[in-house]
């Protein structure tokens, strides 16, 4: 068997469909929160109230993503994608205007609850997609109506790809990160504080009605028929105790997102160069993008789980240093170690995942992840922007590791859970580890 690589997998048929629309559409995760603290921060002068403003919009998507991935498990992706997108762009312009106005802090929370619920999980369904063109679980009997005999059937059902492509999702993920927050900034500090969320939204609605315009990609509904037209039993994603573990773990990964949003923004503001934010959190995403890389090409001997402990321990030792640092090489040196160690850990999580829940959760398990992150950069963004209106950017540094702290202490204590149950096809569906499989 050729070892499975990324050039196997971009030659998938279809696969370039969705990932193009889908890349404009997950700018939402890399600019979102940032594109809140630098405008609310410009017209409050606080970055405790910028702060909790974008708290407030990563609670509301932690707490609506997974539901709307049911949503699209069940009715499709397109039924969710299409009025979740103009919803979040009409949520955007709200809450730019009612900054802009100089509105109480209450109205823009209330502005910032719908604007987070109805962020588009393309990640999620990106995942999904990949299962569906690459998972054995999804194919259609050949002598089924809806059989495909054509050039994608030979890459259907290559699960050796799979792995493959959960690295290749993750480090599209960070190169978000990398020019995400980096647009961003140059937007509010060039243009107008305003202009980064407003070409956030603009990414999020354009790119979002392009990808939901993809129907022969989509994986089939549960009203459809789910996956395949199996006949297996629905279960929520979080009845399984390994998912409802990692998704307690990635919290930690969100706190070293959001600590690091606000606290590189306040070190910037310190040194008196607040262009200086959008390098070194480049810098930092960089690194993570740059292992992500190196994880998806690279064929495992050591198991996920043992992979997750010691990517998280070595997260946790890199985040040790951040709150000494004082120089911005430094700083930049240790966000990209930092960065090092982040995509290690997630794509781990995102593999493990991927092999603990059926084909009919999938879209669930990945939003709860993926929820799980925002809630940890929420959490990150409100403490860190206190911390650092307290005390300074420094003390905002020690947000990231207290929670890799607590995320490696879960691990640790659940290790246990991590592993997929054996029982019926549960534990072999989506995209999932498989003996033969040589990347593990």
């Amino acid at each position: 068997m050729p070892r499975p690589g990324y050039g196997r997998l971009l030659r998938t048929p279809g696969a370039w469909t969705f990932l193009i629309p889908g890349f404009a559409a997950r700018q939402p995760f890399a600019m979102l929160t940032i594109g809140i603290v630098l405008l609310v921060q410009h017209t409050t002068g606080s970055y405790g109230a910028a702060g909790a403003v974008a708290a407030v919009t990563g609670v509301s998507m932690a707490l609506f993503a997974p539901q709307g991935g049911k949503l699209a498990d069940r009715y499709g992706q397109r039924a969710v994608l299409i009025p979740g997108v103009l919803i979040h762009a009409a949520a955007v312009a709200t809450l730019v205007a009612l900054t802009l106005a100089g509105a109480p802090l209450w109205a823009l929370f209330a502005a910032a609850v719908p604007t987070g619920a109805s962020v588009p999980q393309i990640g999620p369904m990106v995942r999904s997609r990949w299962a569906a063109l690459l998972g054995p679980s999804d194919l259609v009997p050949a002598s089924g109506p809806d059989s495909d005999p054509g050039p994608a059937s030979g890459t259907r059902g290559s699960s050796s790809l799979l792995p493959t492509a959960a690295a290749f999702e993750s480090v599209t993920d960070e190169f978000t990160f990398v020019i995400g927050p980096v647009l961003a900034t140059a937007l509010c500090a060039g243009v107008h504080p305003a202009a980064g969320l407003i070409a956030e939204a603009t990414l999020t609605l354009v790119g979002g009605l392009l990808f939901a315009a993809q129907r022969a990609t989509e994986p089939r509904s549960d009203r459809h028929g789910g996956a395949g037209g199996s006949a297996e039993p629905r279960v929520s994603a979080l009845s399984v105790p390994g998912v409802r573990v990692l998704a307690v773990a990635l919290l930690g990964i969100g706190s070293v997102f959001g600590g690091m949003q606000v606290s590189l923004t306040a070190f910037a503001e310190e040194i008196g160069d607040p262009g200086m934010n959008g390098l070194l959190y480049g810098i930092f995403a960089a690194g993570n993008m740059l292992a992500g890389l190196v994880c998806g090409a690279v064929a495992w001997k050591i198991g996920p789980r043992r992979r997750l402990l010691v990517g998280y321990a070595a997260l946790t030792l890199a985040a040790s240093a951040l709150w000494t640092a004082h120089s911005v090489p430094l700083l930049a040196g240790l966000g990209l170690l930092v960065g090092l160690c982040i995509a290690p850990a997630l794509i781990t999580s995102y593999t493990l995942v991927e092999s603990l829940v059926p084909a009919s959760a999938r879209t669930e398990a990945f939003t709860w992840l993926t929820g799980a992150v925002a809630l940890g950069q929420a959490a990150a963004v409100t403490a860190a922007g206190q911390l650092a209106d307290a005390h300074g950017a420094g003390a905002g540094f020690l947000v990231p590791l207290m929670g890799t702290a607590l995320a490696l202490a879960t691990l640790v204590a659940l290790r246990s859970r991590l592993v997929p149950r054996v029982s019926g096809r549960v534990a072999l569906r989506g995209m999932s580890h498989r003996a033969p499989v040589t990347v593990d």
